[in-house]
């Protein structure tokens, strides 16, 4: 008789982890596998160089689950979100403030590096979770009653619910025959750390000119001086032509492209790039599995919608399978989990993907629209308000 887990989880990225380590506080028994080991150290080859503004109910269940200790001293609050427009001549600075509609902040930001570190020392404390990198998922047969999951080592593991958490190329969708729709924006995201002069004051700076925004994140300060995250959204060549640049060139670009909003800034980390796209599954689930994260949808990397929709995919997983251990991964609990999740994932994507477009979108008719519907949102307070709830996922 071969191994049984209550969950298999393929994709041991931050969201399969973060499903793995909320499965397993719940007291299940977990199986995370992943082709490859995570890095925990951004100045080592491979190092996911992006950060994640964790909203508030992020933020919240990452405390639910026991993550956030172990995080939290490594996090930057973000208390304004400020939008600049740098298509004219003057600058045009719009801040919208976290205190109109909360005591909060809006979120917490964290590099991914830190966060899978935090992952991997809570998964340490839980005695029914095992994660296996360099183990990927090869195959899976279902049936009414169980999902058996085939191991790139020839083991055989059986489950109550398969959770596939294995990105946007996701094989497990594919082997399921669940079609998706895909996007290409034709921009590339370029991910980077810098110092700079000036103080961030727990400031997000999201910089619009043309080809995308150039959004400048608050982090904890780096060798004793101001640092922050960046995300430079542009055209694929533009972007290929930063990536080539030397570093004093680099900064030098950086620093127009800022519009100089915090002086000088300086690169202190790789620079990787990454496809912006939006995708949609035209199902979130299958037989016994559950597709999750960037299996299930993927947003361009715009007001942190991402990771942060996909904890709450998890959530509703979780709060279902506690709700009802017995029917674990049976057909009624999965199509709950799609009622609750792909509508607010399809309003995301669509959402997102128009404020995309409009943000990269080029000449004096582009800007002056931008101007006017910045003002417009800005100026009128209820709207001002609802936007802003509904970007931190509060409905």
């Amino acid at each position: 008789m071969g191994t049984y887990k209550d969950i298999i989880i393929s994709g041991g990225g931050i969201a399969g982890l973060t499903a793995a380590v909320a499965f397993g506080t719940a007291g299940f028994k977990v199986l995370c596998v992943d082709p490859t080991a995570p890095v925990i150290d951004r100045s080592n080859r491979g190092a996911d160089l992006r950060t994640t503004a964790y909203l508030q109910p992020a933020h919240a269940f990452l405390q639910q689950i026991g993550l956030w200790p172990l995080l939290a001293e490594r996090s930057a609050p973000l208390q304004i979100m400020r939008i600049v427009d740098a298509a004219g001549e003057v600058l045009v600075r719009k801040d919208f403030n976290a205190a109109d509609i909360s005591d909060a902040p809006f979120g917490w930001n964290l590099g991914n590096w830190d966060m899978r570190e935090g992952l991997l020392t809570r998964l340490d404390s839980l005695p029914n979770v095992t994660f296996q990198p360099g183990v990927s998922t090869l195959g899976s047969q279902t049936r009414s009653t169980e999902a058996r999951v085939t191991l790139s080592t020839k083991k055989r593991v059986s489950c109550k619910m398969l959770i596939a958490a294995d990105g946007r190329d996701s094989l497990i969708r594919r082997s399921a025959k669940i079609g998706m729709k895909r996007t290409d924006f034709g921009q590339l995201a370029l991910s980077f750390a810098v110092n700079h002069e000036g103080p961030h004051e727990n400031i997000s700076t999201e910089i619009h000119k043309s080809g995308g925004p150039f959004t400048l994140v608050p982090l904890p300060d780096f060798n004793g001086k101001p640092s922050s995250a960046v995300v430079w959204m542009d055209r694929v060549n533009a972007i290929k032509q930063m990536q080539s640049l030397p570093t004093e060139a680099f900064n030098a670009a950086i620093t127009e492209r800022s519009a100089g909003v915090l002086g000088q800034l300086e690169l202190i980390t790789a620079r990787s790039a990454w496809p912006i796209i939006s995708q949609l599954s035209d199902q979130f689930f299958a037989e016994r599995t559950a597709f999750i994260a960037e299996a299930a949808h993927v947003v361009p990397p715009i007001g942190a919608q991402g990771l942060n929709l996909s904890f709450g995919d998890i959530e509703v997983l979780l709060d279902l399978a506690k709700a009802a251990p017995a029917q674990i991964g049976e057909m009624q609990m999965l199509k709950r989990y799609q009622q609750a999740r792909r509508p607010i994932a399809q309003s995301r994507v669509l959402g997102v993907s128009a404020l995309n477009r409009a943000s990269k979108a080029e000449g004096p008719i582009a800007a002056r629209a931008r101007a006017f519907g910045l003002d417009a949102i800005h100026r009128i307070t209820p709207i001002r308000h609802q936007l802003m709830q509904l970007g931190l996922g509060i409905r």
